[in-house]
């Protein structure tokens, strides 16, 4: 009888089946109120008593046997089905997918370049280590200038002629070498300044810088185009030019546009003043053109250029530049409805 019960032991163990009904009708034949184990057990009194043992223990071992192929094969199937189900149903909606958001420097960026190509500006686009006679010399910044300390610069220490970039201006140097007037160019990019990280300021940022060079330009011409720039970027057209001093310009001024005191955010970003300071622009210096193999007694150009961090900041309240590095995806989703 033992022999019996062991057979059927590897029998339960060996079975499979294709569908419920198979696994019920194996529960039924082992498990079942008039299956298999009920006879074994109704059996157990008529075993000798030396044997009784190892036959409860063998009935036990079959029970456990078919009790757990049982459920293994419910499990088994079910799976089956639940696949089935997903991915057989050509009617079921697909998995969503998770749409990505541009950056908010790359959203201003290119709401900045859509604006000044509306214009007649093109795109130029230079290295971002560069050598000193594109980022200092050519702009009329020689060597022990004084200005250069304005900008506090990042140099590869093996070779102090090569250097990080502190402004997009070293690609206009280039454009002017390579392209003859009229001129009419922004320079997007990243440029780097060796300062304190805090919540206002970064060790790099990014630029858009502008020129324009041609016959009879004027300050008036530079002054309408940032008139279009401001009221097309912020809505707002009241801007003021302030006196300034930059090397590669002369005259040279501070841009402000007038944001306004609606609100208690105005008062904090201007101070009070209702007048936001956005950039800095100026005629060309005739030296920069001379250093361009550009005649300047025959053409004159206008320069400008914009901080696109601040602006991204302003448009989107933005109170910490260092978000605009950090990659934190919570951040970034926040724009995946921008343009």
């Amino acid at each position: 009888m033992i022999d019996k019960i062991k057979a059927l032991i590897a029998e339960a163990e060996t079975f499979k089946a294709q569908s419920k009904e198979e696994v019920e009708a194996f529960r039924i034949k082992y498990l079942g109120s008039k299956g298999l184990l009920k006879g074994f057990y109704s059996e157990l009194k008529n075993v000798a008593n030396d044997q009784k043992k190892e036959f409860g223990q063998t009935i036990n071992t079959l029970k456990k046997t078919a009790e757990d192929k049982v459920n293994a094969l419910k499990q088994e199937l079910e799976s089956k089905e639940e696949v089935k189900g997903i991915f057989g149903d050509l009617s079921r909606p697909g998995e969503p997918i998770q749409i990505g958001a541009r950056h908010p420097i790359s959203i201003v960026k290119n709401q900045i370049i859509d604006i000044f190509a509306g214009i007649g500006f093109n795109v130029s686009e230079g290295p971002e280590i560069e050598d000193d006679w594109h980022n200092f010399t050519a702009l009329n910044l020689p060597e022990y200038h004084p200005a250069r300390d304005m900008q506090d610069t990042f140099f590869i220490q093996t070779n102090p002629d090569i250097l990080l970039r502190t402004h997009t201006s070293s690609v206009q140097v280039r454009y002017m070498e390579n392209n003859k007037p009229p001129i009419r160019t922004i320079s997007p990019g990243r440029v780097y300044r060796n300062e304190a990280i805090s919540a206002r300021s970064h060790c790099f940022f990014h630029q858009v810088e502008g020129l324009y060079i041609d016959k009879d330009v004027s300050f008036a011409d530079l002054k309408q185009t940032l008139q279009y720039f401001t009221t097309e970027m912020f809505g707002k057209s009241k801007i003021r030019l302030r006196p300034s001093y930059f090397p590669f310009t002369e005259p040279s001024a501070e841009i402000d546009v007038y944001w306004g005191l609606e609100t208690e955010t105005d008062y904090k970003i201007t101070k009070g003043t209702g007048w936001l300071e956005i950039g800095g622009c100026g005629m060309v210096d005739p030296n920069v053109l001379e250093n361009c193999k550009i005649d300047s007694t025959e053409y004159s150009g206008f320069a400008f250029g914009v901080g696109i961090d601040r602006i991204a900041m302003l448009l989107h309240q933005i109170g910490d530049i260092r978000l605009l590095s950090e990659n934190d995806v919570r951040f970034l989703e926040q724009f995946k409805s921008s343009i």
